[in-house]
């Protein structure tokens, strides 16, 4: 819905390319990497699917994955349950192309990307192709060096509040530099075994939240030691348990103040076993009661739930 008569709505819905999953050696790396090419149109859920056929993981996949398409992805910075392990939208870039409001194409391209999170990196790189509006014509090129840390507030997997974000174009900034018309993803590889847990706390919310860093912590120690991943992690408050519908799994009837649902994921299936009894201890330890799921539809059930 416009906001005044001088807005323009763009629909980018026709946008509607989806590329097959390709190794390609990335500007700067030594070897290949799984990627995935999109139009800005692509609804985040197709992407998803792609790459699970083709054995791998598109690390992007906010709550609302069956409706979001890919442009905005990008425009919001995206993330979703995989991004305590794969980080949001702009880790997970390999490129993207965008249309200038000065009528030019710009495409942007990550050189020497680190494939994983963006502030683990010392310097990122991102090289600026501007083009002509015929979309070959070149204009000039540009090359942006930037400390990896400046891109996020210490403990903060996201701040939603820098939309200047050191100055890179397209990311985060909702659609006012430009707009998305297609990208390149990095895809991951998800490790054979995994586990969902369902963490309800009861207490009251000021001792259940602590529990997030004791679980973040114990897990990040883990895949040091035994390479057992949090593949993802949701939280859900009692307002959203509401506002959802939420039926609790346990038997102490009422909705619980908070919710945690988890992946536990990694290549040995007794490290993985292991890993999901330790953060249901650490939920039983404030007043948490854990449900844990094995089977691929029992865990797809656990996250339909929420």
């Amino acid at each position: 819905i416009p906001l005044s008569w001088k807005s323009a709505v763009i629909n980018t819905e026709k946008l509607q390319h989806l590329g097959k999953v390709e190794m390609l050696q990335l500007p700067g790396l030594d070897h290949a990497f799984a990627t995935i090419a999109t139009e800005a149109g692509v609804v985040t859920q197709r992407v998803a699917d792609a790459a699970e056929q083709a054995g791998f993981v598109f690390a992007v996949d906010p709550t609302s994955a069956e409706a979001s398409c890919i442009g905005g992805n990008i425009a919001m910075n995206a993330g979703g349950k995989k991004a305590v392990l794969w980080g949001t939208a702009l880790d997970n870039l390999a490129s993207w192309r965008m249309v200038t409001p000065d009528a030019q194409w710009l495409e942007v391209i990550r050189v020497g990307h680190n494939l994983g999170k963006i502030h683990d990196a010392d310097i990122a790189s991102f090289e600026l192709r501007y083009f002509e509006a015929d979309g070959k014509t070149p204009i000039r090129q540009e090359r942006l060096d930037i400390p990896g840390k400046s891109f996020r507030k210490e403990g903060l997997g996201k701040d939603v509040t820098d939309k200047f974000l050191s100055g890179l174009p397209g990311i985060q900034k909702e659609g006012c530099d430009g707009l998305i018309t297609s990208a390149r993803w990095i895809l991951h590889r998800m490790p054979v075994h995994m586990r969902t847990v369902c963490l309800e706390f009861f207490g009251n919310a000021k001792d259940a939240v602590p529990s997030i860093v004791e679980i973040k912590d114990f897990m990040f120690a883990e895949h040091k030691r035994t390479n057992t991943v949090l593949a993802g992690l949701e939280h859900l408050d009692d307002r959203y348990l509401k506002a959802v519908g939420y039926a609790t799994k346990s038997k102490r009837g009422g909705l619980p103040k908070m919710v945690l649902v988890g992946d536990i994921a990694g290549d040995n299936a007794d490290d993985v076993a292991r890993a999901t009894s330790e953060v249901v201890r650490l939920a039983n330890s404030r007043s948490g009661e854990g449900f844990v799921a094995i089977s691929p539809e029992a865990r797809k059930k656990f996250w339909l739930d929420r």
